[in-house]
């Protein structure tokens, strides 16, 4: 396995590190208000900075460097991990979307204001449920004239409420279809934010459709089978890997910082035996869970025939390691982890999120069973 990062993501890797200071700490804040329309403004901003770092292009056209961009994503997850979300399925799931299955006339509207962070995207699958794979699509997208009428409902939809276009599943008579919607479009409601347990900083929200006009240049597809879906799903996946690594990363540095200085018995409290044992659990499993995240990444770079059960592998351990990293590190801090807003208690809360959304961490263990016997 080559795990050796490319000149290109390392520049991007150390510049990304420089963005988040000074007055970029009141501005990532701002993500966790109630004004929608703040929240809008301050992820348009770090899109932008992003952007001009060129974290929005990479891996946009779905390019074999999975390995790197791994290890681009596990840093801003680390810095704010409601952002990470939101420009990740901006550029990686909305914007991977266009690049790969849209038209040239798709992509030329889309793309360069994607790349250079003045667009927000989102995208729309599930509905009744947060899964695709036992909650069939029942959108529907009813051909009229030189376009579509889509009807119906997506439960959980990131970035609705400050998306500029909405990329829409839903079934046609010639098959799956993804279908562009601009915001404030008619017949399209978007609800009000979701209040969650964590990514307090992300906008979610469901979505609504009745007899919404969608002309044909602003559809992808139809597509025979649900191949498309499920790519789409595996891009989700891979980026709830590597926000897992993150909450990890985030929640080890906030336990290994506090250790070191607060005192107990007139000694820093990372001398004492217990409090060392549960930091070396800590590192081992952020150790263990990257070089796992990164081997499904460059499995799926090589083709190998084991890359999607590897995928979903990674998922449930990284995933479910943030949540038991996050409570080792609650336990060091003690009351002071226990107080909101320190990186321990909000990786506590955000870790539960991860293991629930994209493929779940019961469907991936069905799907890595399957794999096993051969279905």
């Amino acid at each position: 396995m080559n795990f050796d990062f490319g000149e290109k993501e390392t520049v991007v890797r150390e510049k990304i590190k420089g963005l988040f200071d000074g007055d970029s700490v009141a501005d990532l804040a701002s993500l966790a208000g109630e004004d929608v329309e703040e929240i809008r403004g301050a992820t348009l901003k770090f899109l932008g900075l992003l952007g001009k770092e060129g974290f929005l292009t990479l891996g946009l056209d779905n390019e074999k460097n999975y390995v790197n961009l791994t290890s681009i994503q596990e840093g801003l997850a680390a810095v704010s991990p409601s952002l990470f979300i939101a420009a990740e399925v901006t550029a990686r799931i909305f914007g991977r979307l266009v690049s790969v299955y849209g038209t040239t006339d798709q992509k030329d509207e889309i793309i360069p204001s994607l790349r250079e962070g003045r667009l927000i995207g989102a995208v729309a699958m599930s509905e009744d449920a947060m899964n695709i794979e036992d909650d069939p699509l029942n959108t529907t997208g009813i051909s009229s004239g030189d376009g579509f009428h889509v009807t119906g409902s997506k439960g959980h939809v990131v970035n609705g409420p400050i998306a500029d276009w909405i990329a829409v599943a839903a079934k046609t008579d010639d098959g799956l279809a993804f279908f562009l919607v601009k915001k404030q479009s008619e017949g399209l409601a978007v609800g009000q934010r979701l209040a969650m347990l964590g990514y307090n900083g992300l906008a979610v929200s469901a979505v609504a459709l009745e007899n919404c006009p969608v002309p044909s240049h602003c559809v992808i597809g139809p597509f025979d089978g649900e191949k498309q879906l499920k790519t789409v799903r595996m891009w989700e996946d891979q980026i709830l890997t590597a926000s897992g690594l993150g909450l990890i990363k985030r929640s080890l540095d906030a336990a290994l910082t506090f250790a070191k200085v607060h005192r107990s018995g007139n000694k820093p409290i990372i001398a004492y035996q217990e409090v060392g044992f549960k930091l070396a659990e800590m590192v081992t499993l952020s150790q263990t869970a990257r070089l796992l995240a990164y081997r499904a990444a460059w499995m799926a770079e090589a083709g190998d025939t084991e890359a999607a059960v590897l995928a979903h592998c990674a998922k449930v351990f990284c995933t479910e390691s943030a949540e038991q990293v996050a409570s080792y590190a609650l336990q060091i801090l003690g009351g002071r982890g226990y107080v909101s807003g320190n990186p321990a208690e909000e990786g506590y809360r955000d870790a539960k999120y991860l293991q629930i959304a994209g493929t779940s961490s019961e469907i991936s263990r069905m799907k890595i069973a399957d794999g096993v016997l051969g279905i």
